[in-house]
């Protein structure tokens, strides 16, 4: 295991606007996570957590201060190199599924590796694995619109993770399940972590995010505190009834 940490944020600003109407969404954010770590972001409305996450997704870029990723400064690559970065080792999961509605869960799977360029036989054999780690193989023929909100989801994760991603962005996966669903995610997201894949989830549930190793809190633009989650799936491992 390396001990440069696998993302540091250090003095992060985001100043949206100029002049009189500017914003200053983040001031001065600060904060390290560590390869297989499981990070629940929190905060209110307005705090920064989501835009953060866009900086972290390599989607959006800081006004000032450093981001390293495996000890690289994101913030100093090109546009393109920053893409590339985002391909090769982010996977992202919405709050909102985005599976297209005429295509079938494998398709929908598969569609990272048909941007990348891969063939057909290369796209399924990744396809099928990726949705067999969602549980979902038995279901690879059927459009969103044949598979409940939980099983939707369960295909936007595995199109997340059929480029074998380092790190799993995830915004509000819960957000549009209810209760017993939204067990159902963080439990496959917890399995998830355990076989090695780092996860940063923003959150405004305590619930969920109680299945996380740690949980970052965002107030005002800047980071609260960093706690150490209730980790449900420890207390599972021991036997213990939550």
């Amino acid at each position: 295991m390396s001990e440069i940490p696998l993302i540091e944020l250090e003095g992060i600003t985001k100043t949206f606007g100029s002049g009189a109407a500017a914003f200053q969404a983040l001031k001065g954010v600060n904060a390290e996570v560590s390869y297989g770590d499981f990070v629940a972001i929190m905060g209110a409305s307005g705090s920064g957590k989501s835009t953060t996450m866009n900086i972290l997704g390599c989607l959006d870029v800081p006004t000032s201060g450093i981001y390293r990723f495996r000890g690289t400064e994101v913030q100093a690559l090109t546009r393109d190199q920053r893409s590339l970065l985002r391909r090769r080792y982010l996977g992202f999961v919405f709050q909102g599924f985005n599976l297209l509605s005429r295509t079938t869960a494998l398709e929908n799977v598969e569609l990272p590796l048909l941007y990348r360029g891969e063939n057909k036989a290369q796209r399924r054999e990744a396809g099928l694995k990726a949705l067999d780690m969602v549980g979902l193989v038995p279901w690879a023929k059927h459009t969103p619109a044949e598979l409940s909100g939980g099983q939707q989801q369960r295909v936007a994760i595995a199109r997340a993770l059929v480029t074998e991603p380092d790190v799993l962005l995830a915004d509000e996966p819960t957000g549009n399940l209810d209760s017993e669903r939204s067990v159902e995610i963080m439990e496959l997201l917890t399995e998830l972590n355990r076989g090695g894949i780092t996860i940063l989830m923003v959150t405004h549930e305590e619930e969920m995010a109680s299945f996380a190793k740690t949980i970052i809190r965002f107030r005002d633009g800047v980071v609260e505190r960093v706690e150490q989650g209730a980790g449900r799936h420890a207390m599972h491992d021991a036997g213990m009834t939550v």
